[in-house]
């Protein structure tokens, strides 16, 4: 049986891109022996992939031990030089990467820097004659062991400093929604559980509705599966609402939705929130284009969201047309 080992060494919203062309690599070597290698963390996503035969562990950054045979094929779905030369060890009897000058005799396609992330991986199958489903997004939800359904998830982290929304803003959202009659609950990761609980403090939401740092991964994608509504910035939980079909407020910056927001045929479900500018995703401060993202914007497109979506028990249409927005 040939092995064919990918790497995809990042995190939650990185694999959730991959997902299509994990899919496609399937379908086109069934025979196969597909080991991923990705972060730990992520194997109970993994599982609900379902493409993925056997999941090999790797540090940060990048660490790659390879006990097996030498993989038939080694495919690099990872930006820059470190994924080839970690798969490379592993002697390969060939590499699909995109093209790199650092190493000439690897064919591969040109890397685009403003293609989506999800195009970009189904693009370099297609380049290796595999075809490739970007709609093939979807994820069958977990069960969940504490329902929050029709719940509002307030997801106020997100991996970088330039990508979080400030947390009074998202407190003033909170609090819009409890005049509502809404169920909130914040998520975040466990370091983010203090910010979670000064959000719900400013707010006058109960600290029994944060579920920050109290979460595994698999309880946190049931919660977003089984949501009202998901608001968050670019993370990966954005991708895990995508995944499951829940409505979400996305905010977006420093990076443009056009790179790693929802595909364009699933607009329908997302409002997405963007000032039109980019930055520097390591900046070790808040964007200064998702600050011009301001609370009267993403309260009016919480709003509209929660209209286009049934309260439970009805039977209303669930179908609605939107697209990018561009604020300020």
């Amino acid at each position: 049986m040939a092995v064919v080992l990918v790497l995809r060494a990042r995190g939650l919203g990185d694999l959730l891109t991959a997902v299509p062309a994990l899919r496609a690599l399937r379908r086109a070597r069934p025979d196969d022996h597909i080991a991923l290698a990705a972060p730990h963390r992520l194997k109970p996503i993994v599982d609900l992939i379902a493409s993925v035969d056997e999941m090999v562990p790797v540090s940060d950054p990048i660490g790659l031990r390879w006990d097996g045979d030498a993989p038939a094929l080694a495919v690099n779905l990872q930006p820059g030089t470190e994924g080839i030369v970690e798969l490379a060890r592993t002697h390969p009897a060939r590499i699909l990467t995109y093209r790199n000058p650092a190493f000439p005799d690897l064919p591969g396609p040109e890397w685009q820097p403003d293609m989506h992330d999800v195009d970009r991986w189904c693009h370099l199958l297609e380049f290796d004659g595999i075809a490739a489903d970007r709609r093939n997004l979807g994820l069958v939800p977990p069960v969940a062991t504490t329902s929050h359904r029709d719940a509002v998830v307030v997801h106020i982290g997100a991996g970088a400093a330039a990508r979080r929304w400030p947390p009074d803003r998202f407190a003033a959202v909170v609090r819009h929604l409890l005049v509502q009659g809404r169920e909130v609950v914040l998520t975040g990761d466990e370091p983010e559980r203090e910010i979670a609980l000064g959000v719900a403090a400013r707010a006058g939401l109960s600290p029994a509705r944060v579920l920050a740092g109290q979460q595994n991964l698999i309880e946190l994608a049931a919660t977003v599966a089984e949501a009202a509504l998901v608001i968050c910035g670019d993370t990966g939980v954005a991708h895990l609402a995508t995944a499951f079909g829940t409505r979400t407020v996305l905010l977006f910056g420093p990076n443009p939705p056009s790179r790693s927001g929802p595909p364009p045929h699933l607009l329908g479900r997302h409002a997405v929130l963007w000032a039109g500018q980019t930055g520097n995703p390591d900046a070790p401060g808040i964007d200064p284009g998702l600050l011009k993202i301001g609370v009267p914007e993403v309260i009016n497109a919480v709003d509209k969201q929660l209209r286009k979506r049934p309260w439970p028990g009805t039977n209303l249409d669930r179908r609605a047309q939107q697209s990018y927005r561009r604020v300020g």
